[in-house]
């Protein structure tokens, strides 16, 4: 038997082996492929092999994104089931690479939301693409770190750090605006607690007004299309305010009723929003009436109404990923083509098809090859998700968003989406720790019963005892009052054990949180000291 086990083992061992293999040699392949490409088109200009090797840089940074980041987006779905590992990556790789064609960054900043200034490198290039290579190298080695350590982080602050760490290196630290790395840790603490607030109170009103009520399919034809239609405003506000600025033109060309605008405002996005908002209401109120008959009275059956919806907002928000964060894989290489092609160190560059191409096909073969880690983490290693409470925390890494920009909040959608799934954990917690602090009260209510009892029974065994006259029948009594006082005492013991056997239920891996928010901590300090590391190592060399 233990020799079967030991085979058995050998051919899972050797079955990994050759999956890592194949996942390795693909990723080897696509490095080698824009190396190589970015070589041999650049081959009469000056600087090349420094654009070669950090379009190497970026792709290998576009690849952990794709592991890491992009998991936020439909690990809630898969935990929850309402779509297989395969289905997500495939809905998650298409609408990240398109996201990121069709609106991903018309202009990308040199230097990540101005974390430095350019101006300290007085045009001398060299030193500004080291720095640019710095950043990326490090922002991937930590993201590859961090997907190791299943620990879902922020791209964005990555490449903060790693452009700060760099930016020290080579200038000094006068050339870090300072005021931006504070709203950078501000938003580390707004953030989750924002996205978590609003995903747990979504979760509340579904408990409310569908589940806990005893005709959950009428509440569910009442609400469920209510809640879906604010998903519906959430995500295409959302999407129209961060993922269309660039194609922005063309549809107010086609939708010649939409104010012309050279981009959407909030008012605008949200009146597009609200339209598109009614006409989900309409069609989903149809869908129910339509399931209704064929629904039971159970909180199973509600959840599945909310299945077609949690896979649109996987793809939405995948859609909205590639269209903002393409940009933290090749706003850096981007800088990097600029100055080599140009000469100079611009604020602003456009970005080239190739860079693009770069940034897409590796967000989405990262994804593909070694995304499943981290999806697994965020969509079932942190707290058990259904339908229903992945949908809050889809509506809350949308909602916070618009929130958040309204106010001119900085945020992380990692951070977002992982507080979301801490908001619905912790809330489910409440709900379990108010069950349990009724058991608890109950208990107590019977220990104070019974030691009420026990008194009754030692007063009158102390009242016998001082008879000067004792029966038989008295005898007796005695006799039975010690048998019964020794039991009502055994049975308060017991009592009492078990009042304090009754635990808080933790339906959030405490692990977990403490692994996450380490690596959130140290994201922007860990990526610069490694950033500026590596911009000594490149100076060393090339001097």
């Amino acid at each position: 038997m233990e020799i079967q086990t030991v085979k058995k083992m050998q051919k899972e061992a050797i079955k990994s082996s050759g999956i890592d293999f194949i996942r390795l040699g693909f990723a080897l392949f696509f490095l080698v492929a824009v190396l190589t490409y970015s070589f041999l088109s650049t081959g009469s200009i000056p600087n090349n092999v420094f654009l070669a090797i950090a379009a190497l840089f970026g792709a290998y940074m576009a690849m952990n994104i794709g592991a890491n980041d992009v998991a936020n987006n439909v690990g809630p779905a898969v935990g929850s089931k309402a779509l297989t590992m395969s289905g997500a990556i495939i809905i998650a790789a298409i609408f990240e690479g398109t996201g990121a064609f069709i609106a991903g960054g018309d202009v990308v900043e040199t230097i990540k939301k101005g974390i430095i200034n350019i101006d300290s490198f007085e045009n001398n290039i060299e030193p500004f693409i080291w720095a640019m290579m710095a950043a990326l190298l490090a922002t991937a080695l930590w993201l590859n770190l961090a997907t190791i350590m299943k620990a879902p982080v922020s791209t964005t602050h990555s490449i903060v750090g790693g452009v700060m760490g760099a930016g020290i290196a080579a200038s000094g630290f006068s050339i870090v605006s300072w005021d931006k790395m504070g709203e950078i840790a501000i938003s580390w603490v707004i953030s989750p607690i924002l996205g978590g607030i609003i995903a747990a109170v979504f979760l509340f009103a579904i408990i409310k007004l569908i589940v806990y009520r005893k005709d959950k399919i009428t509440a569910a034809i009442k609400w469920v299309p209510i809640f879906v239609a604010i998903m519906s405003w959430a995500f295409i506000t959302y999407l129209t305010l961060k993922g269309l600025n660039k194609v922005w033109p063309i549809i107010i060309n086609f939708l010649i009723f939409l104010p012309n605008e050279k981009e959407p405002s909030f008012l605008t996005a949200s009146t597009f929003g609200f339209i598109i908002a009614i006409t989900v209401y309409f069609i989903v109120k149809k869908t129910v009436l339509y399931k209704a008959n064929k629904l039971k009275n159970t909180r199973d059956s509600i959840n599945l109404l909310f299945t077609v919806p949690l896979i649109f907002a996987a793809a939405l928000l995948s859609f909205a990923h590639g269209t903002n964060d393409v940009a933290n894989a090749i706003g850096p290489l981007a800088a990097i083509n600029d100055a080599v092609i140009n000469g100079g160190i611009s604020e602003k560059t456009g970005i080239p098809i190739w860079v693009m191409a770069v940034g897409a096909i590796g967000i989405a073969l990262g994804l593909t090859l070694y995304g499943p880690k981290l999806i697994k983490t965020v969509g079932s290693e942190i707290t058990e998700l259904d339908q229903i409470r992945a949908f809050c925390v889809a509506m809350a890494a949308s909602i916070t968003v618009i929130i958040a920009s309204q106010l001119g909040l900085p945020v992380s959608s990692t951070h977002i989406a992982v507080g979301g799934i801490f908001g619905v954990g912790f809330l489910r917690e409440y709900f379990a720790a108010t069950g349990q602090e009724e058991i608890i009260a109950h208990a107590q209510i019977n220990i104070e019963d019974e030691k009420r009892v026990l008194k009754a029974y030692n007063s009158e065994l102390e009242a016998l005892g001082n008879k000067n006259k004792k029966t038989k029948t008295t005898y007796q009594r005695i006799v039975d009052l010690y048998r019964v006082i020794d039991e009502k005492e055994e049975q308060i013991k017991i009592s009492k054990k078990e009042v304090k056997s009754v635990e808080r239920i933790e339906y959030v891996k405490r692990d977990a949180i403490n692994r996450i928010i380490a690596a959130w901590i140290i994201t922007v300090p860990a990526a610069a000291i490694l950033s500026a590391a590596i911009f000594f190592m490149i100076r060393g060399i090339v001097i």
